[in-house]
C-alpha cells in the first residue's frame, strides 16, 4: 500500500480516513510573536494545550487526518507541531512546503536565482525538494505536498516565479500541490493554466478556496481540467455563508463532480492576525472551527440529497487519491 508522510512518520494512505484537506494548527509570524506576543497575547504552553484539546475534539467527531498547508509566510514551525502531534496520536497531521506570498518573493530569494545577482539554479526548488526528500529543518518530518498562492493581484512576477518553482518541484518529486486562490477574481483559472503549461498533473492540484464561489460555470470549468475543488472555508461566512456553500456542493454532486471535491474549514487553533483580540474576533465566527463540517455541514448536505457514498468520496477517497503517487 502506498504511504504518505505525516508529522509522526509515514503511514499507509489507506489509514488517512476522514480527512480535512486545509486546516492550520497555528498561523503565526515568528517575529511578531517574539517581539510583541510574549506576556501580551502569546503563552506557548497555554496555546499548545489549547491546540491539543481542539484537535482531540475533531478526532472525536471522526476526523482521522488534517492537512496543514502552513508554509513560510504563515509561520511554519515543525517542533511545535511535533509536540502537539505526540499528544494527539489518534490524528494524522500532514505538513507542506512552499511559500505564501501575494506579490513579491521574500528578500531571501529576490537576488538569488537564474540570471540574478547571485546567478544559480532556482533555490526555491532546492529548498522545497529538501523539505520533501530529507525533511524540514533537521526535524526529520517530511513535507508531503506543496503550497503556493495566486491571489487577486494575479500572476505578479514574484507569484509566477514561486508557482513555477512549485510546479518544477512537483514534476521532480511527485508531491501534489495546493494553491490558495481568490475566487472573487477567479484566480483558479490562472493557476490551472500555468500549471498545465508547466506539465503539472492537474489531478494532483487542489484549487484552494474554490468554495468561496457559487458560480457553477467557474467551478465546473476548473474541475473539468482534472483539478480538485477545495471547498475548504466552511465557517468563514464573511466570504460565503454555509448554506450557500452547501447548496453549491450539492449542485456539483448532482452533476457528477463529487470525485473532484475536498472539504475543510481553513480554520486554526490560533491565528495572530488579531493578536490579543484573537478570541474576541473568533467568537464572532463560532463555526470557523474543526468540528463544523462534522456537526453541521454533513447533515445539511444529506438533506439536499448528497449520498453517504458521495460524502465518503469527498472526505476519504479523494484525499487518499491525492496523496497516492502515480495515481
Amino acid at each position: 500500500m502506498p504511504s504518505v508522510e505525516t508529522v509522526r512518520g509515514a503511514v499507509d494512505v489507506s489509514a488517512l480516513g476522514r480527512t480535512l484537506m486545509h486546516e492550520h494548527v497555528f498561523v503565526l509570524a515568528t517575529e511578531h510573536v517574539q517581539n510583541y506576543g510574549a506576556g501580551a497575547w502569546w503563552d506557548e504552553e497555554e496555546r499548545v494545550q489549547d491546540a491539543v484539546a481542539k484537535l482531540r475534539a475533531a478526532a472525536a467527531k471522526g476526523i482521522t487526518t488534517i492537512v496543514d498547508p502552513t508554509v513560510w509566510g504563515l509561520g511554519r514551525y515543525i517542533p511545535r507541531i511535533q509536540r502537539i502531534a505526540e499528544q494527539v496520536p489518534e490524528l494524522n497531521i500532514i505538513v507542506a512546503t512552499g511559500l505564501y506570498c501575494y506579490d513579491d518573493v521574500p528578500f531571501q530569494y529576490e537576488h538569488r536565482g537564474p540570471g540574478l545577482l547571485v546567478d544559480m539554479p532556482e533555490p526555491m526548488v532546492e529548498d522545497f525538494t529538501r523539505d520533501i526528500v530529507e525533511g524540514i529543518a533537521g526535524t526529520g518530518v517530511k513535507a508531503a505536498f506543496l503550497k503556493c498562492v495566486v491571489e487577486a493581484k494575479g500572476l505578479t512576477p514574484g507569484v509566477e516565479r514561486i508557482a513555477r518553482a512549485v510546479a518544477r518541484t512537483h514534476r521532480e518529486t511527485g508531491a501534489p500541490i495546493t494553491v490558495h486562490t481568490s475566487s472573487a477574481t477567479q484566480a483558479g483559472r490562472l493557476a490551472v493554466d500555468l500549471f498545465g503549461k508547466e506539465g503539472v498533473d492537474l489531478s494532483k492540484v487542489v484549487i484552494g478556496h474554490a468554495g468561496d464561489s457559487n458560480d457553477l460555470d467557474y467551478l465546473m470549468a476548473l474541475a473539468d481540467t482534472g483539478a480538485i475543488l477545495g471547498m475548504d472555508r466552511f465557517g468563514l461566512d464573511i466570504y460565503n455563508p454555509t448554506p450557500d456553500r452547501v447548496r453549491t456542493i450539492a449542485a456539483l454532486c448532482e452533476r457528477g463532480y463529487a470525485d473532484r471535491i475536498v472539504l475543510s474549514h481553513d480554520a486554526s487553533c490560533f491565528i495572530d492576525y488579531w493578536a490579543g483580540a484573537h478570541d474576541q474576533v473568533r467568537s464572532t465566527m463560532p463555526n470557523w472551527q474543526f468540528e463544523h463540517i462534522s456537526d453541521d455541514v454533513l447533515p445539511a448536505l444529506r438533506e439536499l440529497g448528497v449520498s453517504d457514498a458521495q460524502l465518503d468520496q469527498m472526505l476519504v477517497i479523494n484525499p487518499r487519491r491525492y496523496f497516492t503517487r502515480g495515481i
